[in-house]
């Protein structure tokens, strides 16, 4: 797979920017014994640091776990927190996957609004907004997010799932069982078709908790091979930008649709 330039960012330098806050699957522990449940938050934040939201059925379209060929409904009760504690049978690869339901925001300023697009690799949207006649003034955006996470069971043997999500990130390797030497292959959909030389944004933790972010990019087939390390934590992150019928004043005139996968390397 053809690998595309790593970009380092300082987060120093990306402070001032306006940027959307991710929504990641946090386990507590990417790899797990057998017989030990499945535990994670779910979270919202910036730097893969953020607070962590119960499980609260009303805030989400789906949460569930792919595992040994089934797919099932995380079980929980409201308020819980962390809001995954899964028992789950045997040993093998889990894929935790999330769909919030939509939100909406008002940027307040036009400034940034830029700041976010031009963050997140979307400023095309900035000329196509002048060019629909919209107000640079509260602007308005739905959004929803779709985030996946893998962890071990055991051994963790076994692939990721296409999950049918509007937008999301496939493994096509699994860090727990395959070489990792070479880099980690992912996909990026969007509607099951490939997302083409689109950004994904790399947050890489190390075991003290220090957080790395670098700029990746797909290819024609939508994949991209991340650099990564025995030993840290991953989140992957790209948004899709779509624009919206205004019909009301109050109606959002852009919509963005956030795929997050979560993964561990083992250490060696």
């Amino acid at each position: 797979m053809k690998h595309t330039l790593s970009v380092a960012i300082c987060l120093a330098c990306i402070s001032s920017v306006a940027k959307g806050h991710e929504f990641w699957i946090d386990p507590v522990q990417h790899m797990v014994s057998p017989g030990e449940p499945v535990v994670a938050d779910i979270r919202v934040g910036e730097a893969y640091e953020g607070s962590a939201f119960s499980y609260i059925p009303l805030r989400f379209r789906r949460f569930d776990y792919a595992f040994n060929g089934d797919i099932l409904p995380v079980e929980g009760r409201i308020g819980d927190r962390p809001a995954m504690t899964q028992p789950v049978d045997g040993e093998g690869l889990l894929v935790a996957i999330h769909v919030t339901q939509d939100q909406s925001l008002t940027w307040t300023t036009w400034e940034r609004f830029v700041g976010f697009l031009e963050h997140k690799d979307l400023g095309w949207g900035l000329a196509e907004h002048d060019a629909r006649g919209l107000s640079r003034e509260n602007v308005r955006e739905r959004y929803s997010r779709y985030a996946k996470s893998l962890v071990a069971v055991g051994e963790g043997a076994g692939a990721d799932v296409e999950a049918g999500l509007v937008t999301e990130f496939v493994a096509l390797e699994n860090p727990y069982t395959g070489d990792m030497s070479d880099g980690f292959d992912v996909r990026a959909l969007y509607e099951g078709a490939p997302l083409e030389d689109v950004q994904i944004e790399v947050f890489r933790k190390a075991p003290d908790g220090t957080v790395e972010i670098t700029l990746e990019r797909t290819d024609a087939a939508g994949e991209a091979t991340i650099p990564v390390e025995p030993g840290y934590r991953y989140m992957l992150d790209t948004v899709v930008l779509q624009p919206l019928e205004v019909v009301e004043e109050r109606d959002p005139s852009w919509e963005t649709l956030w795929a997050n996968l979560t993964f561990e390397v083992p250490a060696d």
